[in-house]
């Protein structure tokens, strides 16, 4: 029971950063997303297919390699800027937690701009001319209109990808992030108790995921009922 107790006060302490990545990527991946989202509604030269291109590739490759080439890369990048430009920016100054953060959003970008995409396209056309005919400017229209029913109608996708990326942030502790995983693997190696370490592990996640869930189902219910439903 002690060990089991220990465990608890330790692993806990990773979750300030486990949610800290986490909320991030979906704040950084919603702002991004909703951008990325309009410009590939709206087929903008150029700028739509170099976007195709970035989610193809976010969403193709395993996160752990992002994490890596971004880690290992950023600093290799660092250095032979400075040689080349003969500068001297600290290699170090993008800590593992940061790395983190970059990453993540990066990853959360291209997940949440297609659910996005999806939202603003179930918007019906008709109210979009309704407005222009009473003379809202294209900005009101997409702010008053377009944007909150496009994120009521994406508001499931929404709440997948965060799910996904509370899960994903266990593969931060491959970089040195001390978040749950990188915590319960340090206590399992040093205990020899790796069912039971992980296992209070496990219930972390499943417990911050059934919160979020809540939440998300709060937000879900109080959207949905003033949305149109979609053919």
């Amino acid at each position: 029971m002690s060990f089991l107790l220990y465990t608890v006060t330790e692993v806990i302490k990773g979750v300030p950063k486990t949610l800290a990545i986490s909320i991030v990527a979906m704040v950084v991946g919603l702002a991004i997303g909703t951008l990325f989202a309009i410009i590939r509604v709206k087929r903008i030269p150029v700028l739509s297919q170099l976007i195709v291109i970035y989610n193809s590739f976010f969403r193709s490759t395993p996160l752990i390699v992002q994490l890596f080439l971004v880690y290992y890369g950023l600093p290799a990048l660092i250095l032979t800027l400075n040689s080349k430009l003969h500068l001297s920016i600290n290699p170090d100054l993008f800590p593992p937690l940061v790395i983190a953060f970059i990453v993540f959003s990066f990853h959360a970008v291209a997940y949440l701009s297609e659910a996005i995409k999806g939202g603003l396209q179930s918007v019906d056309d008709a109210q979009i001319e309704a407005a222009q005919t009473v003379g809202l400017s294209k900005f009101n229209i997409y702010r008053r209109i377009v944007l909150p029913q496009a994120f009521g109608y994406a508001l499931p996708n929404i709440e997948n990808q965060y799910i996904m990326l509370l899960k994903g942030t266990s593969l931060a502790f491959a970089i040195q992030v001390t978040e749950i995983m990188a915590i319960s693997h340090v206590i399992a190696n040093e205990g020899y108790r790796f069912v039971a370490v992980y296992s209070v592990a496990a219930i972390f996640y499943w417990l911050l995921a059934a919160i979020f869930e809540f939440i998300f189902n709060k937000l879900e219910h109080k959207t949905t009922k003033h949305l149109q439903p979609t053919s």
